[in-house]
C-alpha cells in the first residue's frame, strides 16, 4: 500500500522530535516545516517527493532524511566565518526552482544555464552551509573573490570516472559522494579534457547533486539512453537538479529535450 504524505509526517515527527524543535504541517502544500524554537530557523520538507522515494527505498529513504535534518540543525548551532576557512568554500549546482532565500536571508547565487544556478557553500565536514549575502557583507567579501576561491577549490577535487559502454555509446560517471559531483560541471579544464576524448557528440547531465554524467553520443540510441539515465537519477537523487541533459559545444552548455527514438531538440 502506498504511503500517504500525512503518514510520512507522523513518522518524521516521531523520529525528529526534540525539546528545541517545533513542527508545522501545511495540508495544502503537503510540506512539513521543522524549526528550532529558539532561533526560528529550520528546514521545510516536501512530503510528496519523499513518499515517492520511500516507495523505492523504504526505511533507507526515511533514515536519509532524518540524518539530513539532524545535520542541518547541528550546523545551525555553529558560528560561521569565511576568513581562515577559504579551503572549504565551493560552488554548488542547483535547479532554477531552488529557493534563493533561507530563513529570510538572501542566498549568494549566480546564473548558469536556463535550468541551473550556481550557489556557494562552506564545507563543514559531514555537511555544508549555503552562503548568504549578509555573511559576505559582514566579512567584506565580494562575488569576484568568492567565485575565484570556489573555482580554485573545485579544481582540486578528484575527477576519477567510471566508464560504461551501451549500444555503441560511451558514458562516464563521476560519483564521489562528496556533495560536489554535479558542481564539477563548472570545472572547465575537466570538460575540455573530456571533449578531447569524445569521438561523437559530447553531452553532459547533472540530474542530482551527487552525480555528473558525460556522454560520448555516437548514434541516435545514445540520446535515448542518456535521457533515460538522467530521468532515473533525477527521480532518485536526494537533491535533484535537472532531468534535462546539455549539449557541450565550444565551451557552451545548451539544455536539450530528448524525444524517444529521436535526436534532441534545443530547449526553449
Amino acid at each position: 500500500m502506498k504511503m500517504e504524505p500525512i503518514e510520512l509526517k507522523r513518522i518524521l515527527e516521531k523520529k525528529l522530535k526534540a525539546e528545541d524543535r517545533s513542527f508545522n504541517y501545511d495540508h495544502k502544500e503537503k510540506t512539513l516545516r521543522i524549526e528550532h524554537t529558539g532561533s526560528g530557523k529550520g528546514i521545510t520538507l516536501s512530503l510528496p517527493g519523499l513518499t515517492a522515494k520511500y516507495e523505492e527505498r523504504k526505511d533507507a529513504a526515511i533514515d536519509e532524511v532524518v540524518h539530513h535534518v539532524n545535520e542541518v540543525f547541528s550546523v545551525m548551532q555553529k558560528e560561521q566565518s569565511l576568513d581562515g576557512n577559504q579551503k572549504g568554500i565551493f560552488p554548488v549546482i542547483r535547479s532554477t526552482s531552488f529557493p534563493t532565500e533561507n530563513n529570510g536571508e538572501e542566498l549568494v547565487f549566480e546564473e548558469h544555464t536556463a535550468e541551473t544556478r550556481i550557489f556557494y557553500a562552506q564545507d563543514l565536514g559531514n555537511s555544508y552551509r549555503l552562503l548568504t549575502k549578509k555573511l559576505l557583507e559582514k566579512e567584506g567579501w565580494d562575488m569576484k573573490q568568492l567565485k575565484e576561491i570556489g573555482r580554485f577549490n573545485l579544481r582540486s577535487l578528484d575527477t576519477s570516472m567510471k566508464e560504461d559502454q551501451v549500444a555503441g555509446n560511451r558514458f562516464f560517471f563521476l560519483n564521489s559522494n562528496d556533495g560536489y559531483d554535479a558542481s564539477r560541471i563548472l570545472n572547465q579544464q575537466l570538460l575540455e579534457e573530456m571533449n578531447e576524448k569524445v569521438e561523437g557528440t559530447m553531452a553532459i547531465a547533472v540530474p542530482h547533486q551527487d552525480v555528473l554524467i558525460i556522454a560520448d553520443i555516437r548514434n541516435d540510441q545514445g540520446y535515448d539512453i542518456l535521457g533515460q539515465m538522467s530521468m532515473h537519477f533525477f527521480s532518485n537523487g536526494r537533491v535533484p537538479v535537472t532531468a534535462l541533459p546539455f549539449l557541450y559545444d565550444e565551451g557552451e552548455l545548451e539544455p536539450i529535450f530528448i524525444l524517444a527514438k529521436n535526436k534532441p531538440t534545443e530547449a526553449e
